[in-house]
């Protein structure tokens, strides 16, 4: 009864069909799911004690995966299949569901019934909602924000009919507590992120995968795998404690980097592409890192994931190489040195200028839509620079996705002229002709190849021009002047001229 009832509910075209949903929280296909199971060592799936948990389950694939096989694993030593899959149902397998909706679901494709106290469920418990649960927190308010996952209280302090998604699992110190045991194995797709109130873009939301990956640290045991967006490697609001973690524990043994989202999730694009990868509390070492492109791995390496003098994940391990020659090399220099703040002449992104000068002291005013006038005395920050030859580059323009071209056009600022916030200032500079040559160097593949180091989505502040070297402007550089001085290899060569796309 239980052989056939579970070979006919079983059904990957359903759960891919899912997958495509675009939604921030997004479905996992279960050929994923399996891929990030493999990375497992496979005797957990033949020991009757090892126990799982999804801590944000959405359809129940993870927890589906993982039965299909325990139950092949374990026939030795449950050769009766209804046995076999009580003992996986009653004392393997654990969930916390997102949401009451997506709790019904995990059941139905895990247990067969949303409700497996029913005569339906192909194991049988005494409460309808068996090993996966779902319980509706409260966030707690603090300033404005919940203290346990930073939600804004303007956004998210709503009616007790619509989700607040306040997530069980991060909302608690003592996550042991829940289930009140350790799990061998944490393995999720968690939320990505809260959407900013008053943001229609969703350009400064609040990431929030982060919490379940540190909250999942405490609570296992032995292994926890995840898949969450890539931006964490370089940027992200907030992530600068998560990514330092990640990169210097050395427990991370590896990580499968997607530049393309679709390549994972068909249909669905997240910024910055995704990456799943493997802890291992008893491991300490070197992580492989794997590169994916159209379902390929088109490159790998073994190495710590943290580069001295670095405070970012290098994505592209045919860089590493590059970048340890560029910043050892004697007298390094940051070109970052150069690069402004955000707002470099104290004006936001929305700030417009007047299209047709009122006054003698009016300066050029280099926007969005071109060149308008600002009055001098609204300047109140960068004034000194107003006379100074200078460059300027938009915050948000191409990603750091490769193959591309990285940064986007580059302005040149002579004398009279300023910015708004949409655009970091770099120089000044002592005359147009110093201008003009690193205006030349901006171009060069060299160069965009060492901003991509640091470089994953469409923003950029000057931190992602780190691993640059300032050179001396006096001369305009060349591509093959920049990999002769820096003694690059003909493979690193080929890497960056195939990868960087000329600019115009």
């Amino acid at each position: 009864m239980a052989d056939s009832v579970f070979d006919k509910v079983y059904n990957p075209d359903v759960l891919s069909c899912l997958a495509n949903l675009s939604n921030d929280e997004v479905f996992t296909p279960p050929e994923i799911v399996n891929q990030m199971l493999d990375l497992l060592p496979q005797e957990l799936f033949r020991n009757p004690d090892t126990k799982f948990l999804d801590p944000a389950c959405k359809t129940g694939v993870f927890l589906r995966e993982i039965a299909k096989r325990l139950i092949k694993g374990l026939e030795p030593q449950f050769p009766d299949l209804q046995q076999r899959i009580d003992h996986i149902f009653h004392k393997q397998l654990y969930g916390i569901a997102i949401t009451e909706l997506t709790s019904l679901l995990s059941r139905r494709g895990l247990y067969c019934s949303k409700y497996p106290n029913s005569e339906f469920s192909v194991s049988l418990f005494d409460t309808a909602e068996g090993n996966i649960r779902y319980k509706k927190i409260s966030h707690t308010w603090k300033d404005g924000r919940c203290i346990y996952c930073g939600a804004s209280q303007k956004e998210y302090d709503r009616d007790q009919e619509l989700e607040t998604h306040a997530y069980e699992f991060i909302h608690t110190l003592t996550p042991e507590e829940i289930f009140n045991m350790k799990f061998d194995v944490i393995i999720s797709n968690p939320p990505y992120q809260f959407s900013t109130a008053g943001d229609d873009n969703g350009a400064q939301a609040t990431p929030i995968y982060q919490k379940f990956v540190t909250q999942a640290i405490k609570l296992s045991s032995n292994y926890l795998i995840m898949i969450t967006p890539s931006r964490w490697f370089t940027g992200g609001w907030g992530l600068d404690e998560f990514r330092n973690l990640m990169i210097n524990c050395n427990h991370i043994k590896e990580i499968h980097d997607f530049q393309n989202s679709s390549d994972c999730f068909n249909g669905v694009e997240i910024k910055g592409g995704v990456s799943y990868f493997l802890y291992d509390k008893n491991y300490n070492g070197l992580c492989d890192f794997y590169s994916h492109d159209s379902n390929q791995i088109i490159s790998k390496s073994r190495r710590y994931l943290h580069e001295k003098g670095c405070e970012v994940l290098i994505r592209y391990n045919e860089l590493i190489d590059v970048y340890r020659k560029v910043t050892t090399a004697q007298n390094f220099k940051s070109f970052s040195k150069i690069v402004s703040g955000r707002s470099p002449f104290g004006f936001n992104t929305n700030h417009t200028g007047n299209d047709k000068k009122a006054s003698k002291d009016d300066v050029q005013y280099f926007e969005r839509k071109g060149l308008t006038y600002m009055p001098l005395k609204l300047i109140n920050k960068g004034a000194e620079f107003i006379d100074k030859h200078k460059l300027f580059i938009a915050k948000a323009s191409e990603d750091g996705k490769l193959p591309g071209k990285v940064i986007g056009n580059i302005t040149e600022g002579l004398p009279g002229i300023i910015c708004s916030g949409t655009y970091l200032m770099i120089g000044p500079f002592n005359n147009y002709a110093e201008m003009t040559n690193c205006k030349i160097y901006m171009q060069t593949k060299f160069f965009r190849a060492l901003v991509a180091v640091n470089k994953i989505s469409q923003n950029a502040s000057y931190k992602v021009y780190e691993a640059v070297p300032l050179l001396d402007f006096s001369k305009p550089w060349t591509d093959e002047e920049l990999y002769a001085k820096y003694n690059l290899s003909q493979e690193e060569i080929d890497f960056i001229e195939s990868m960087i796309k000329p600019m115009e």
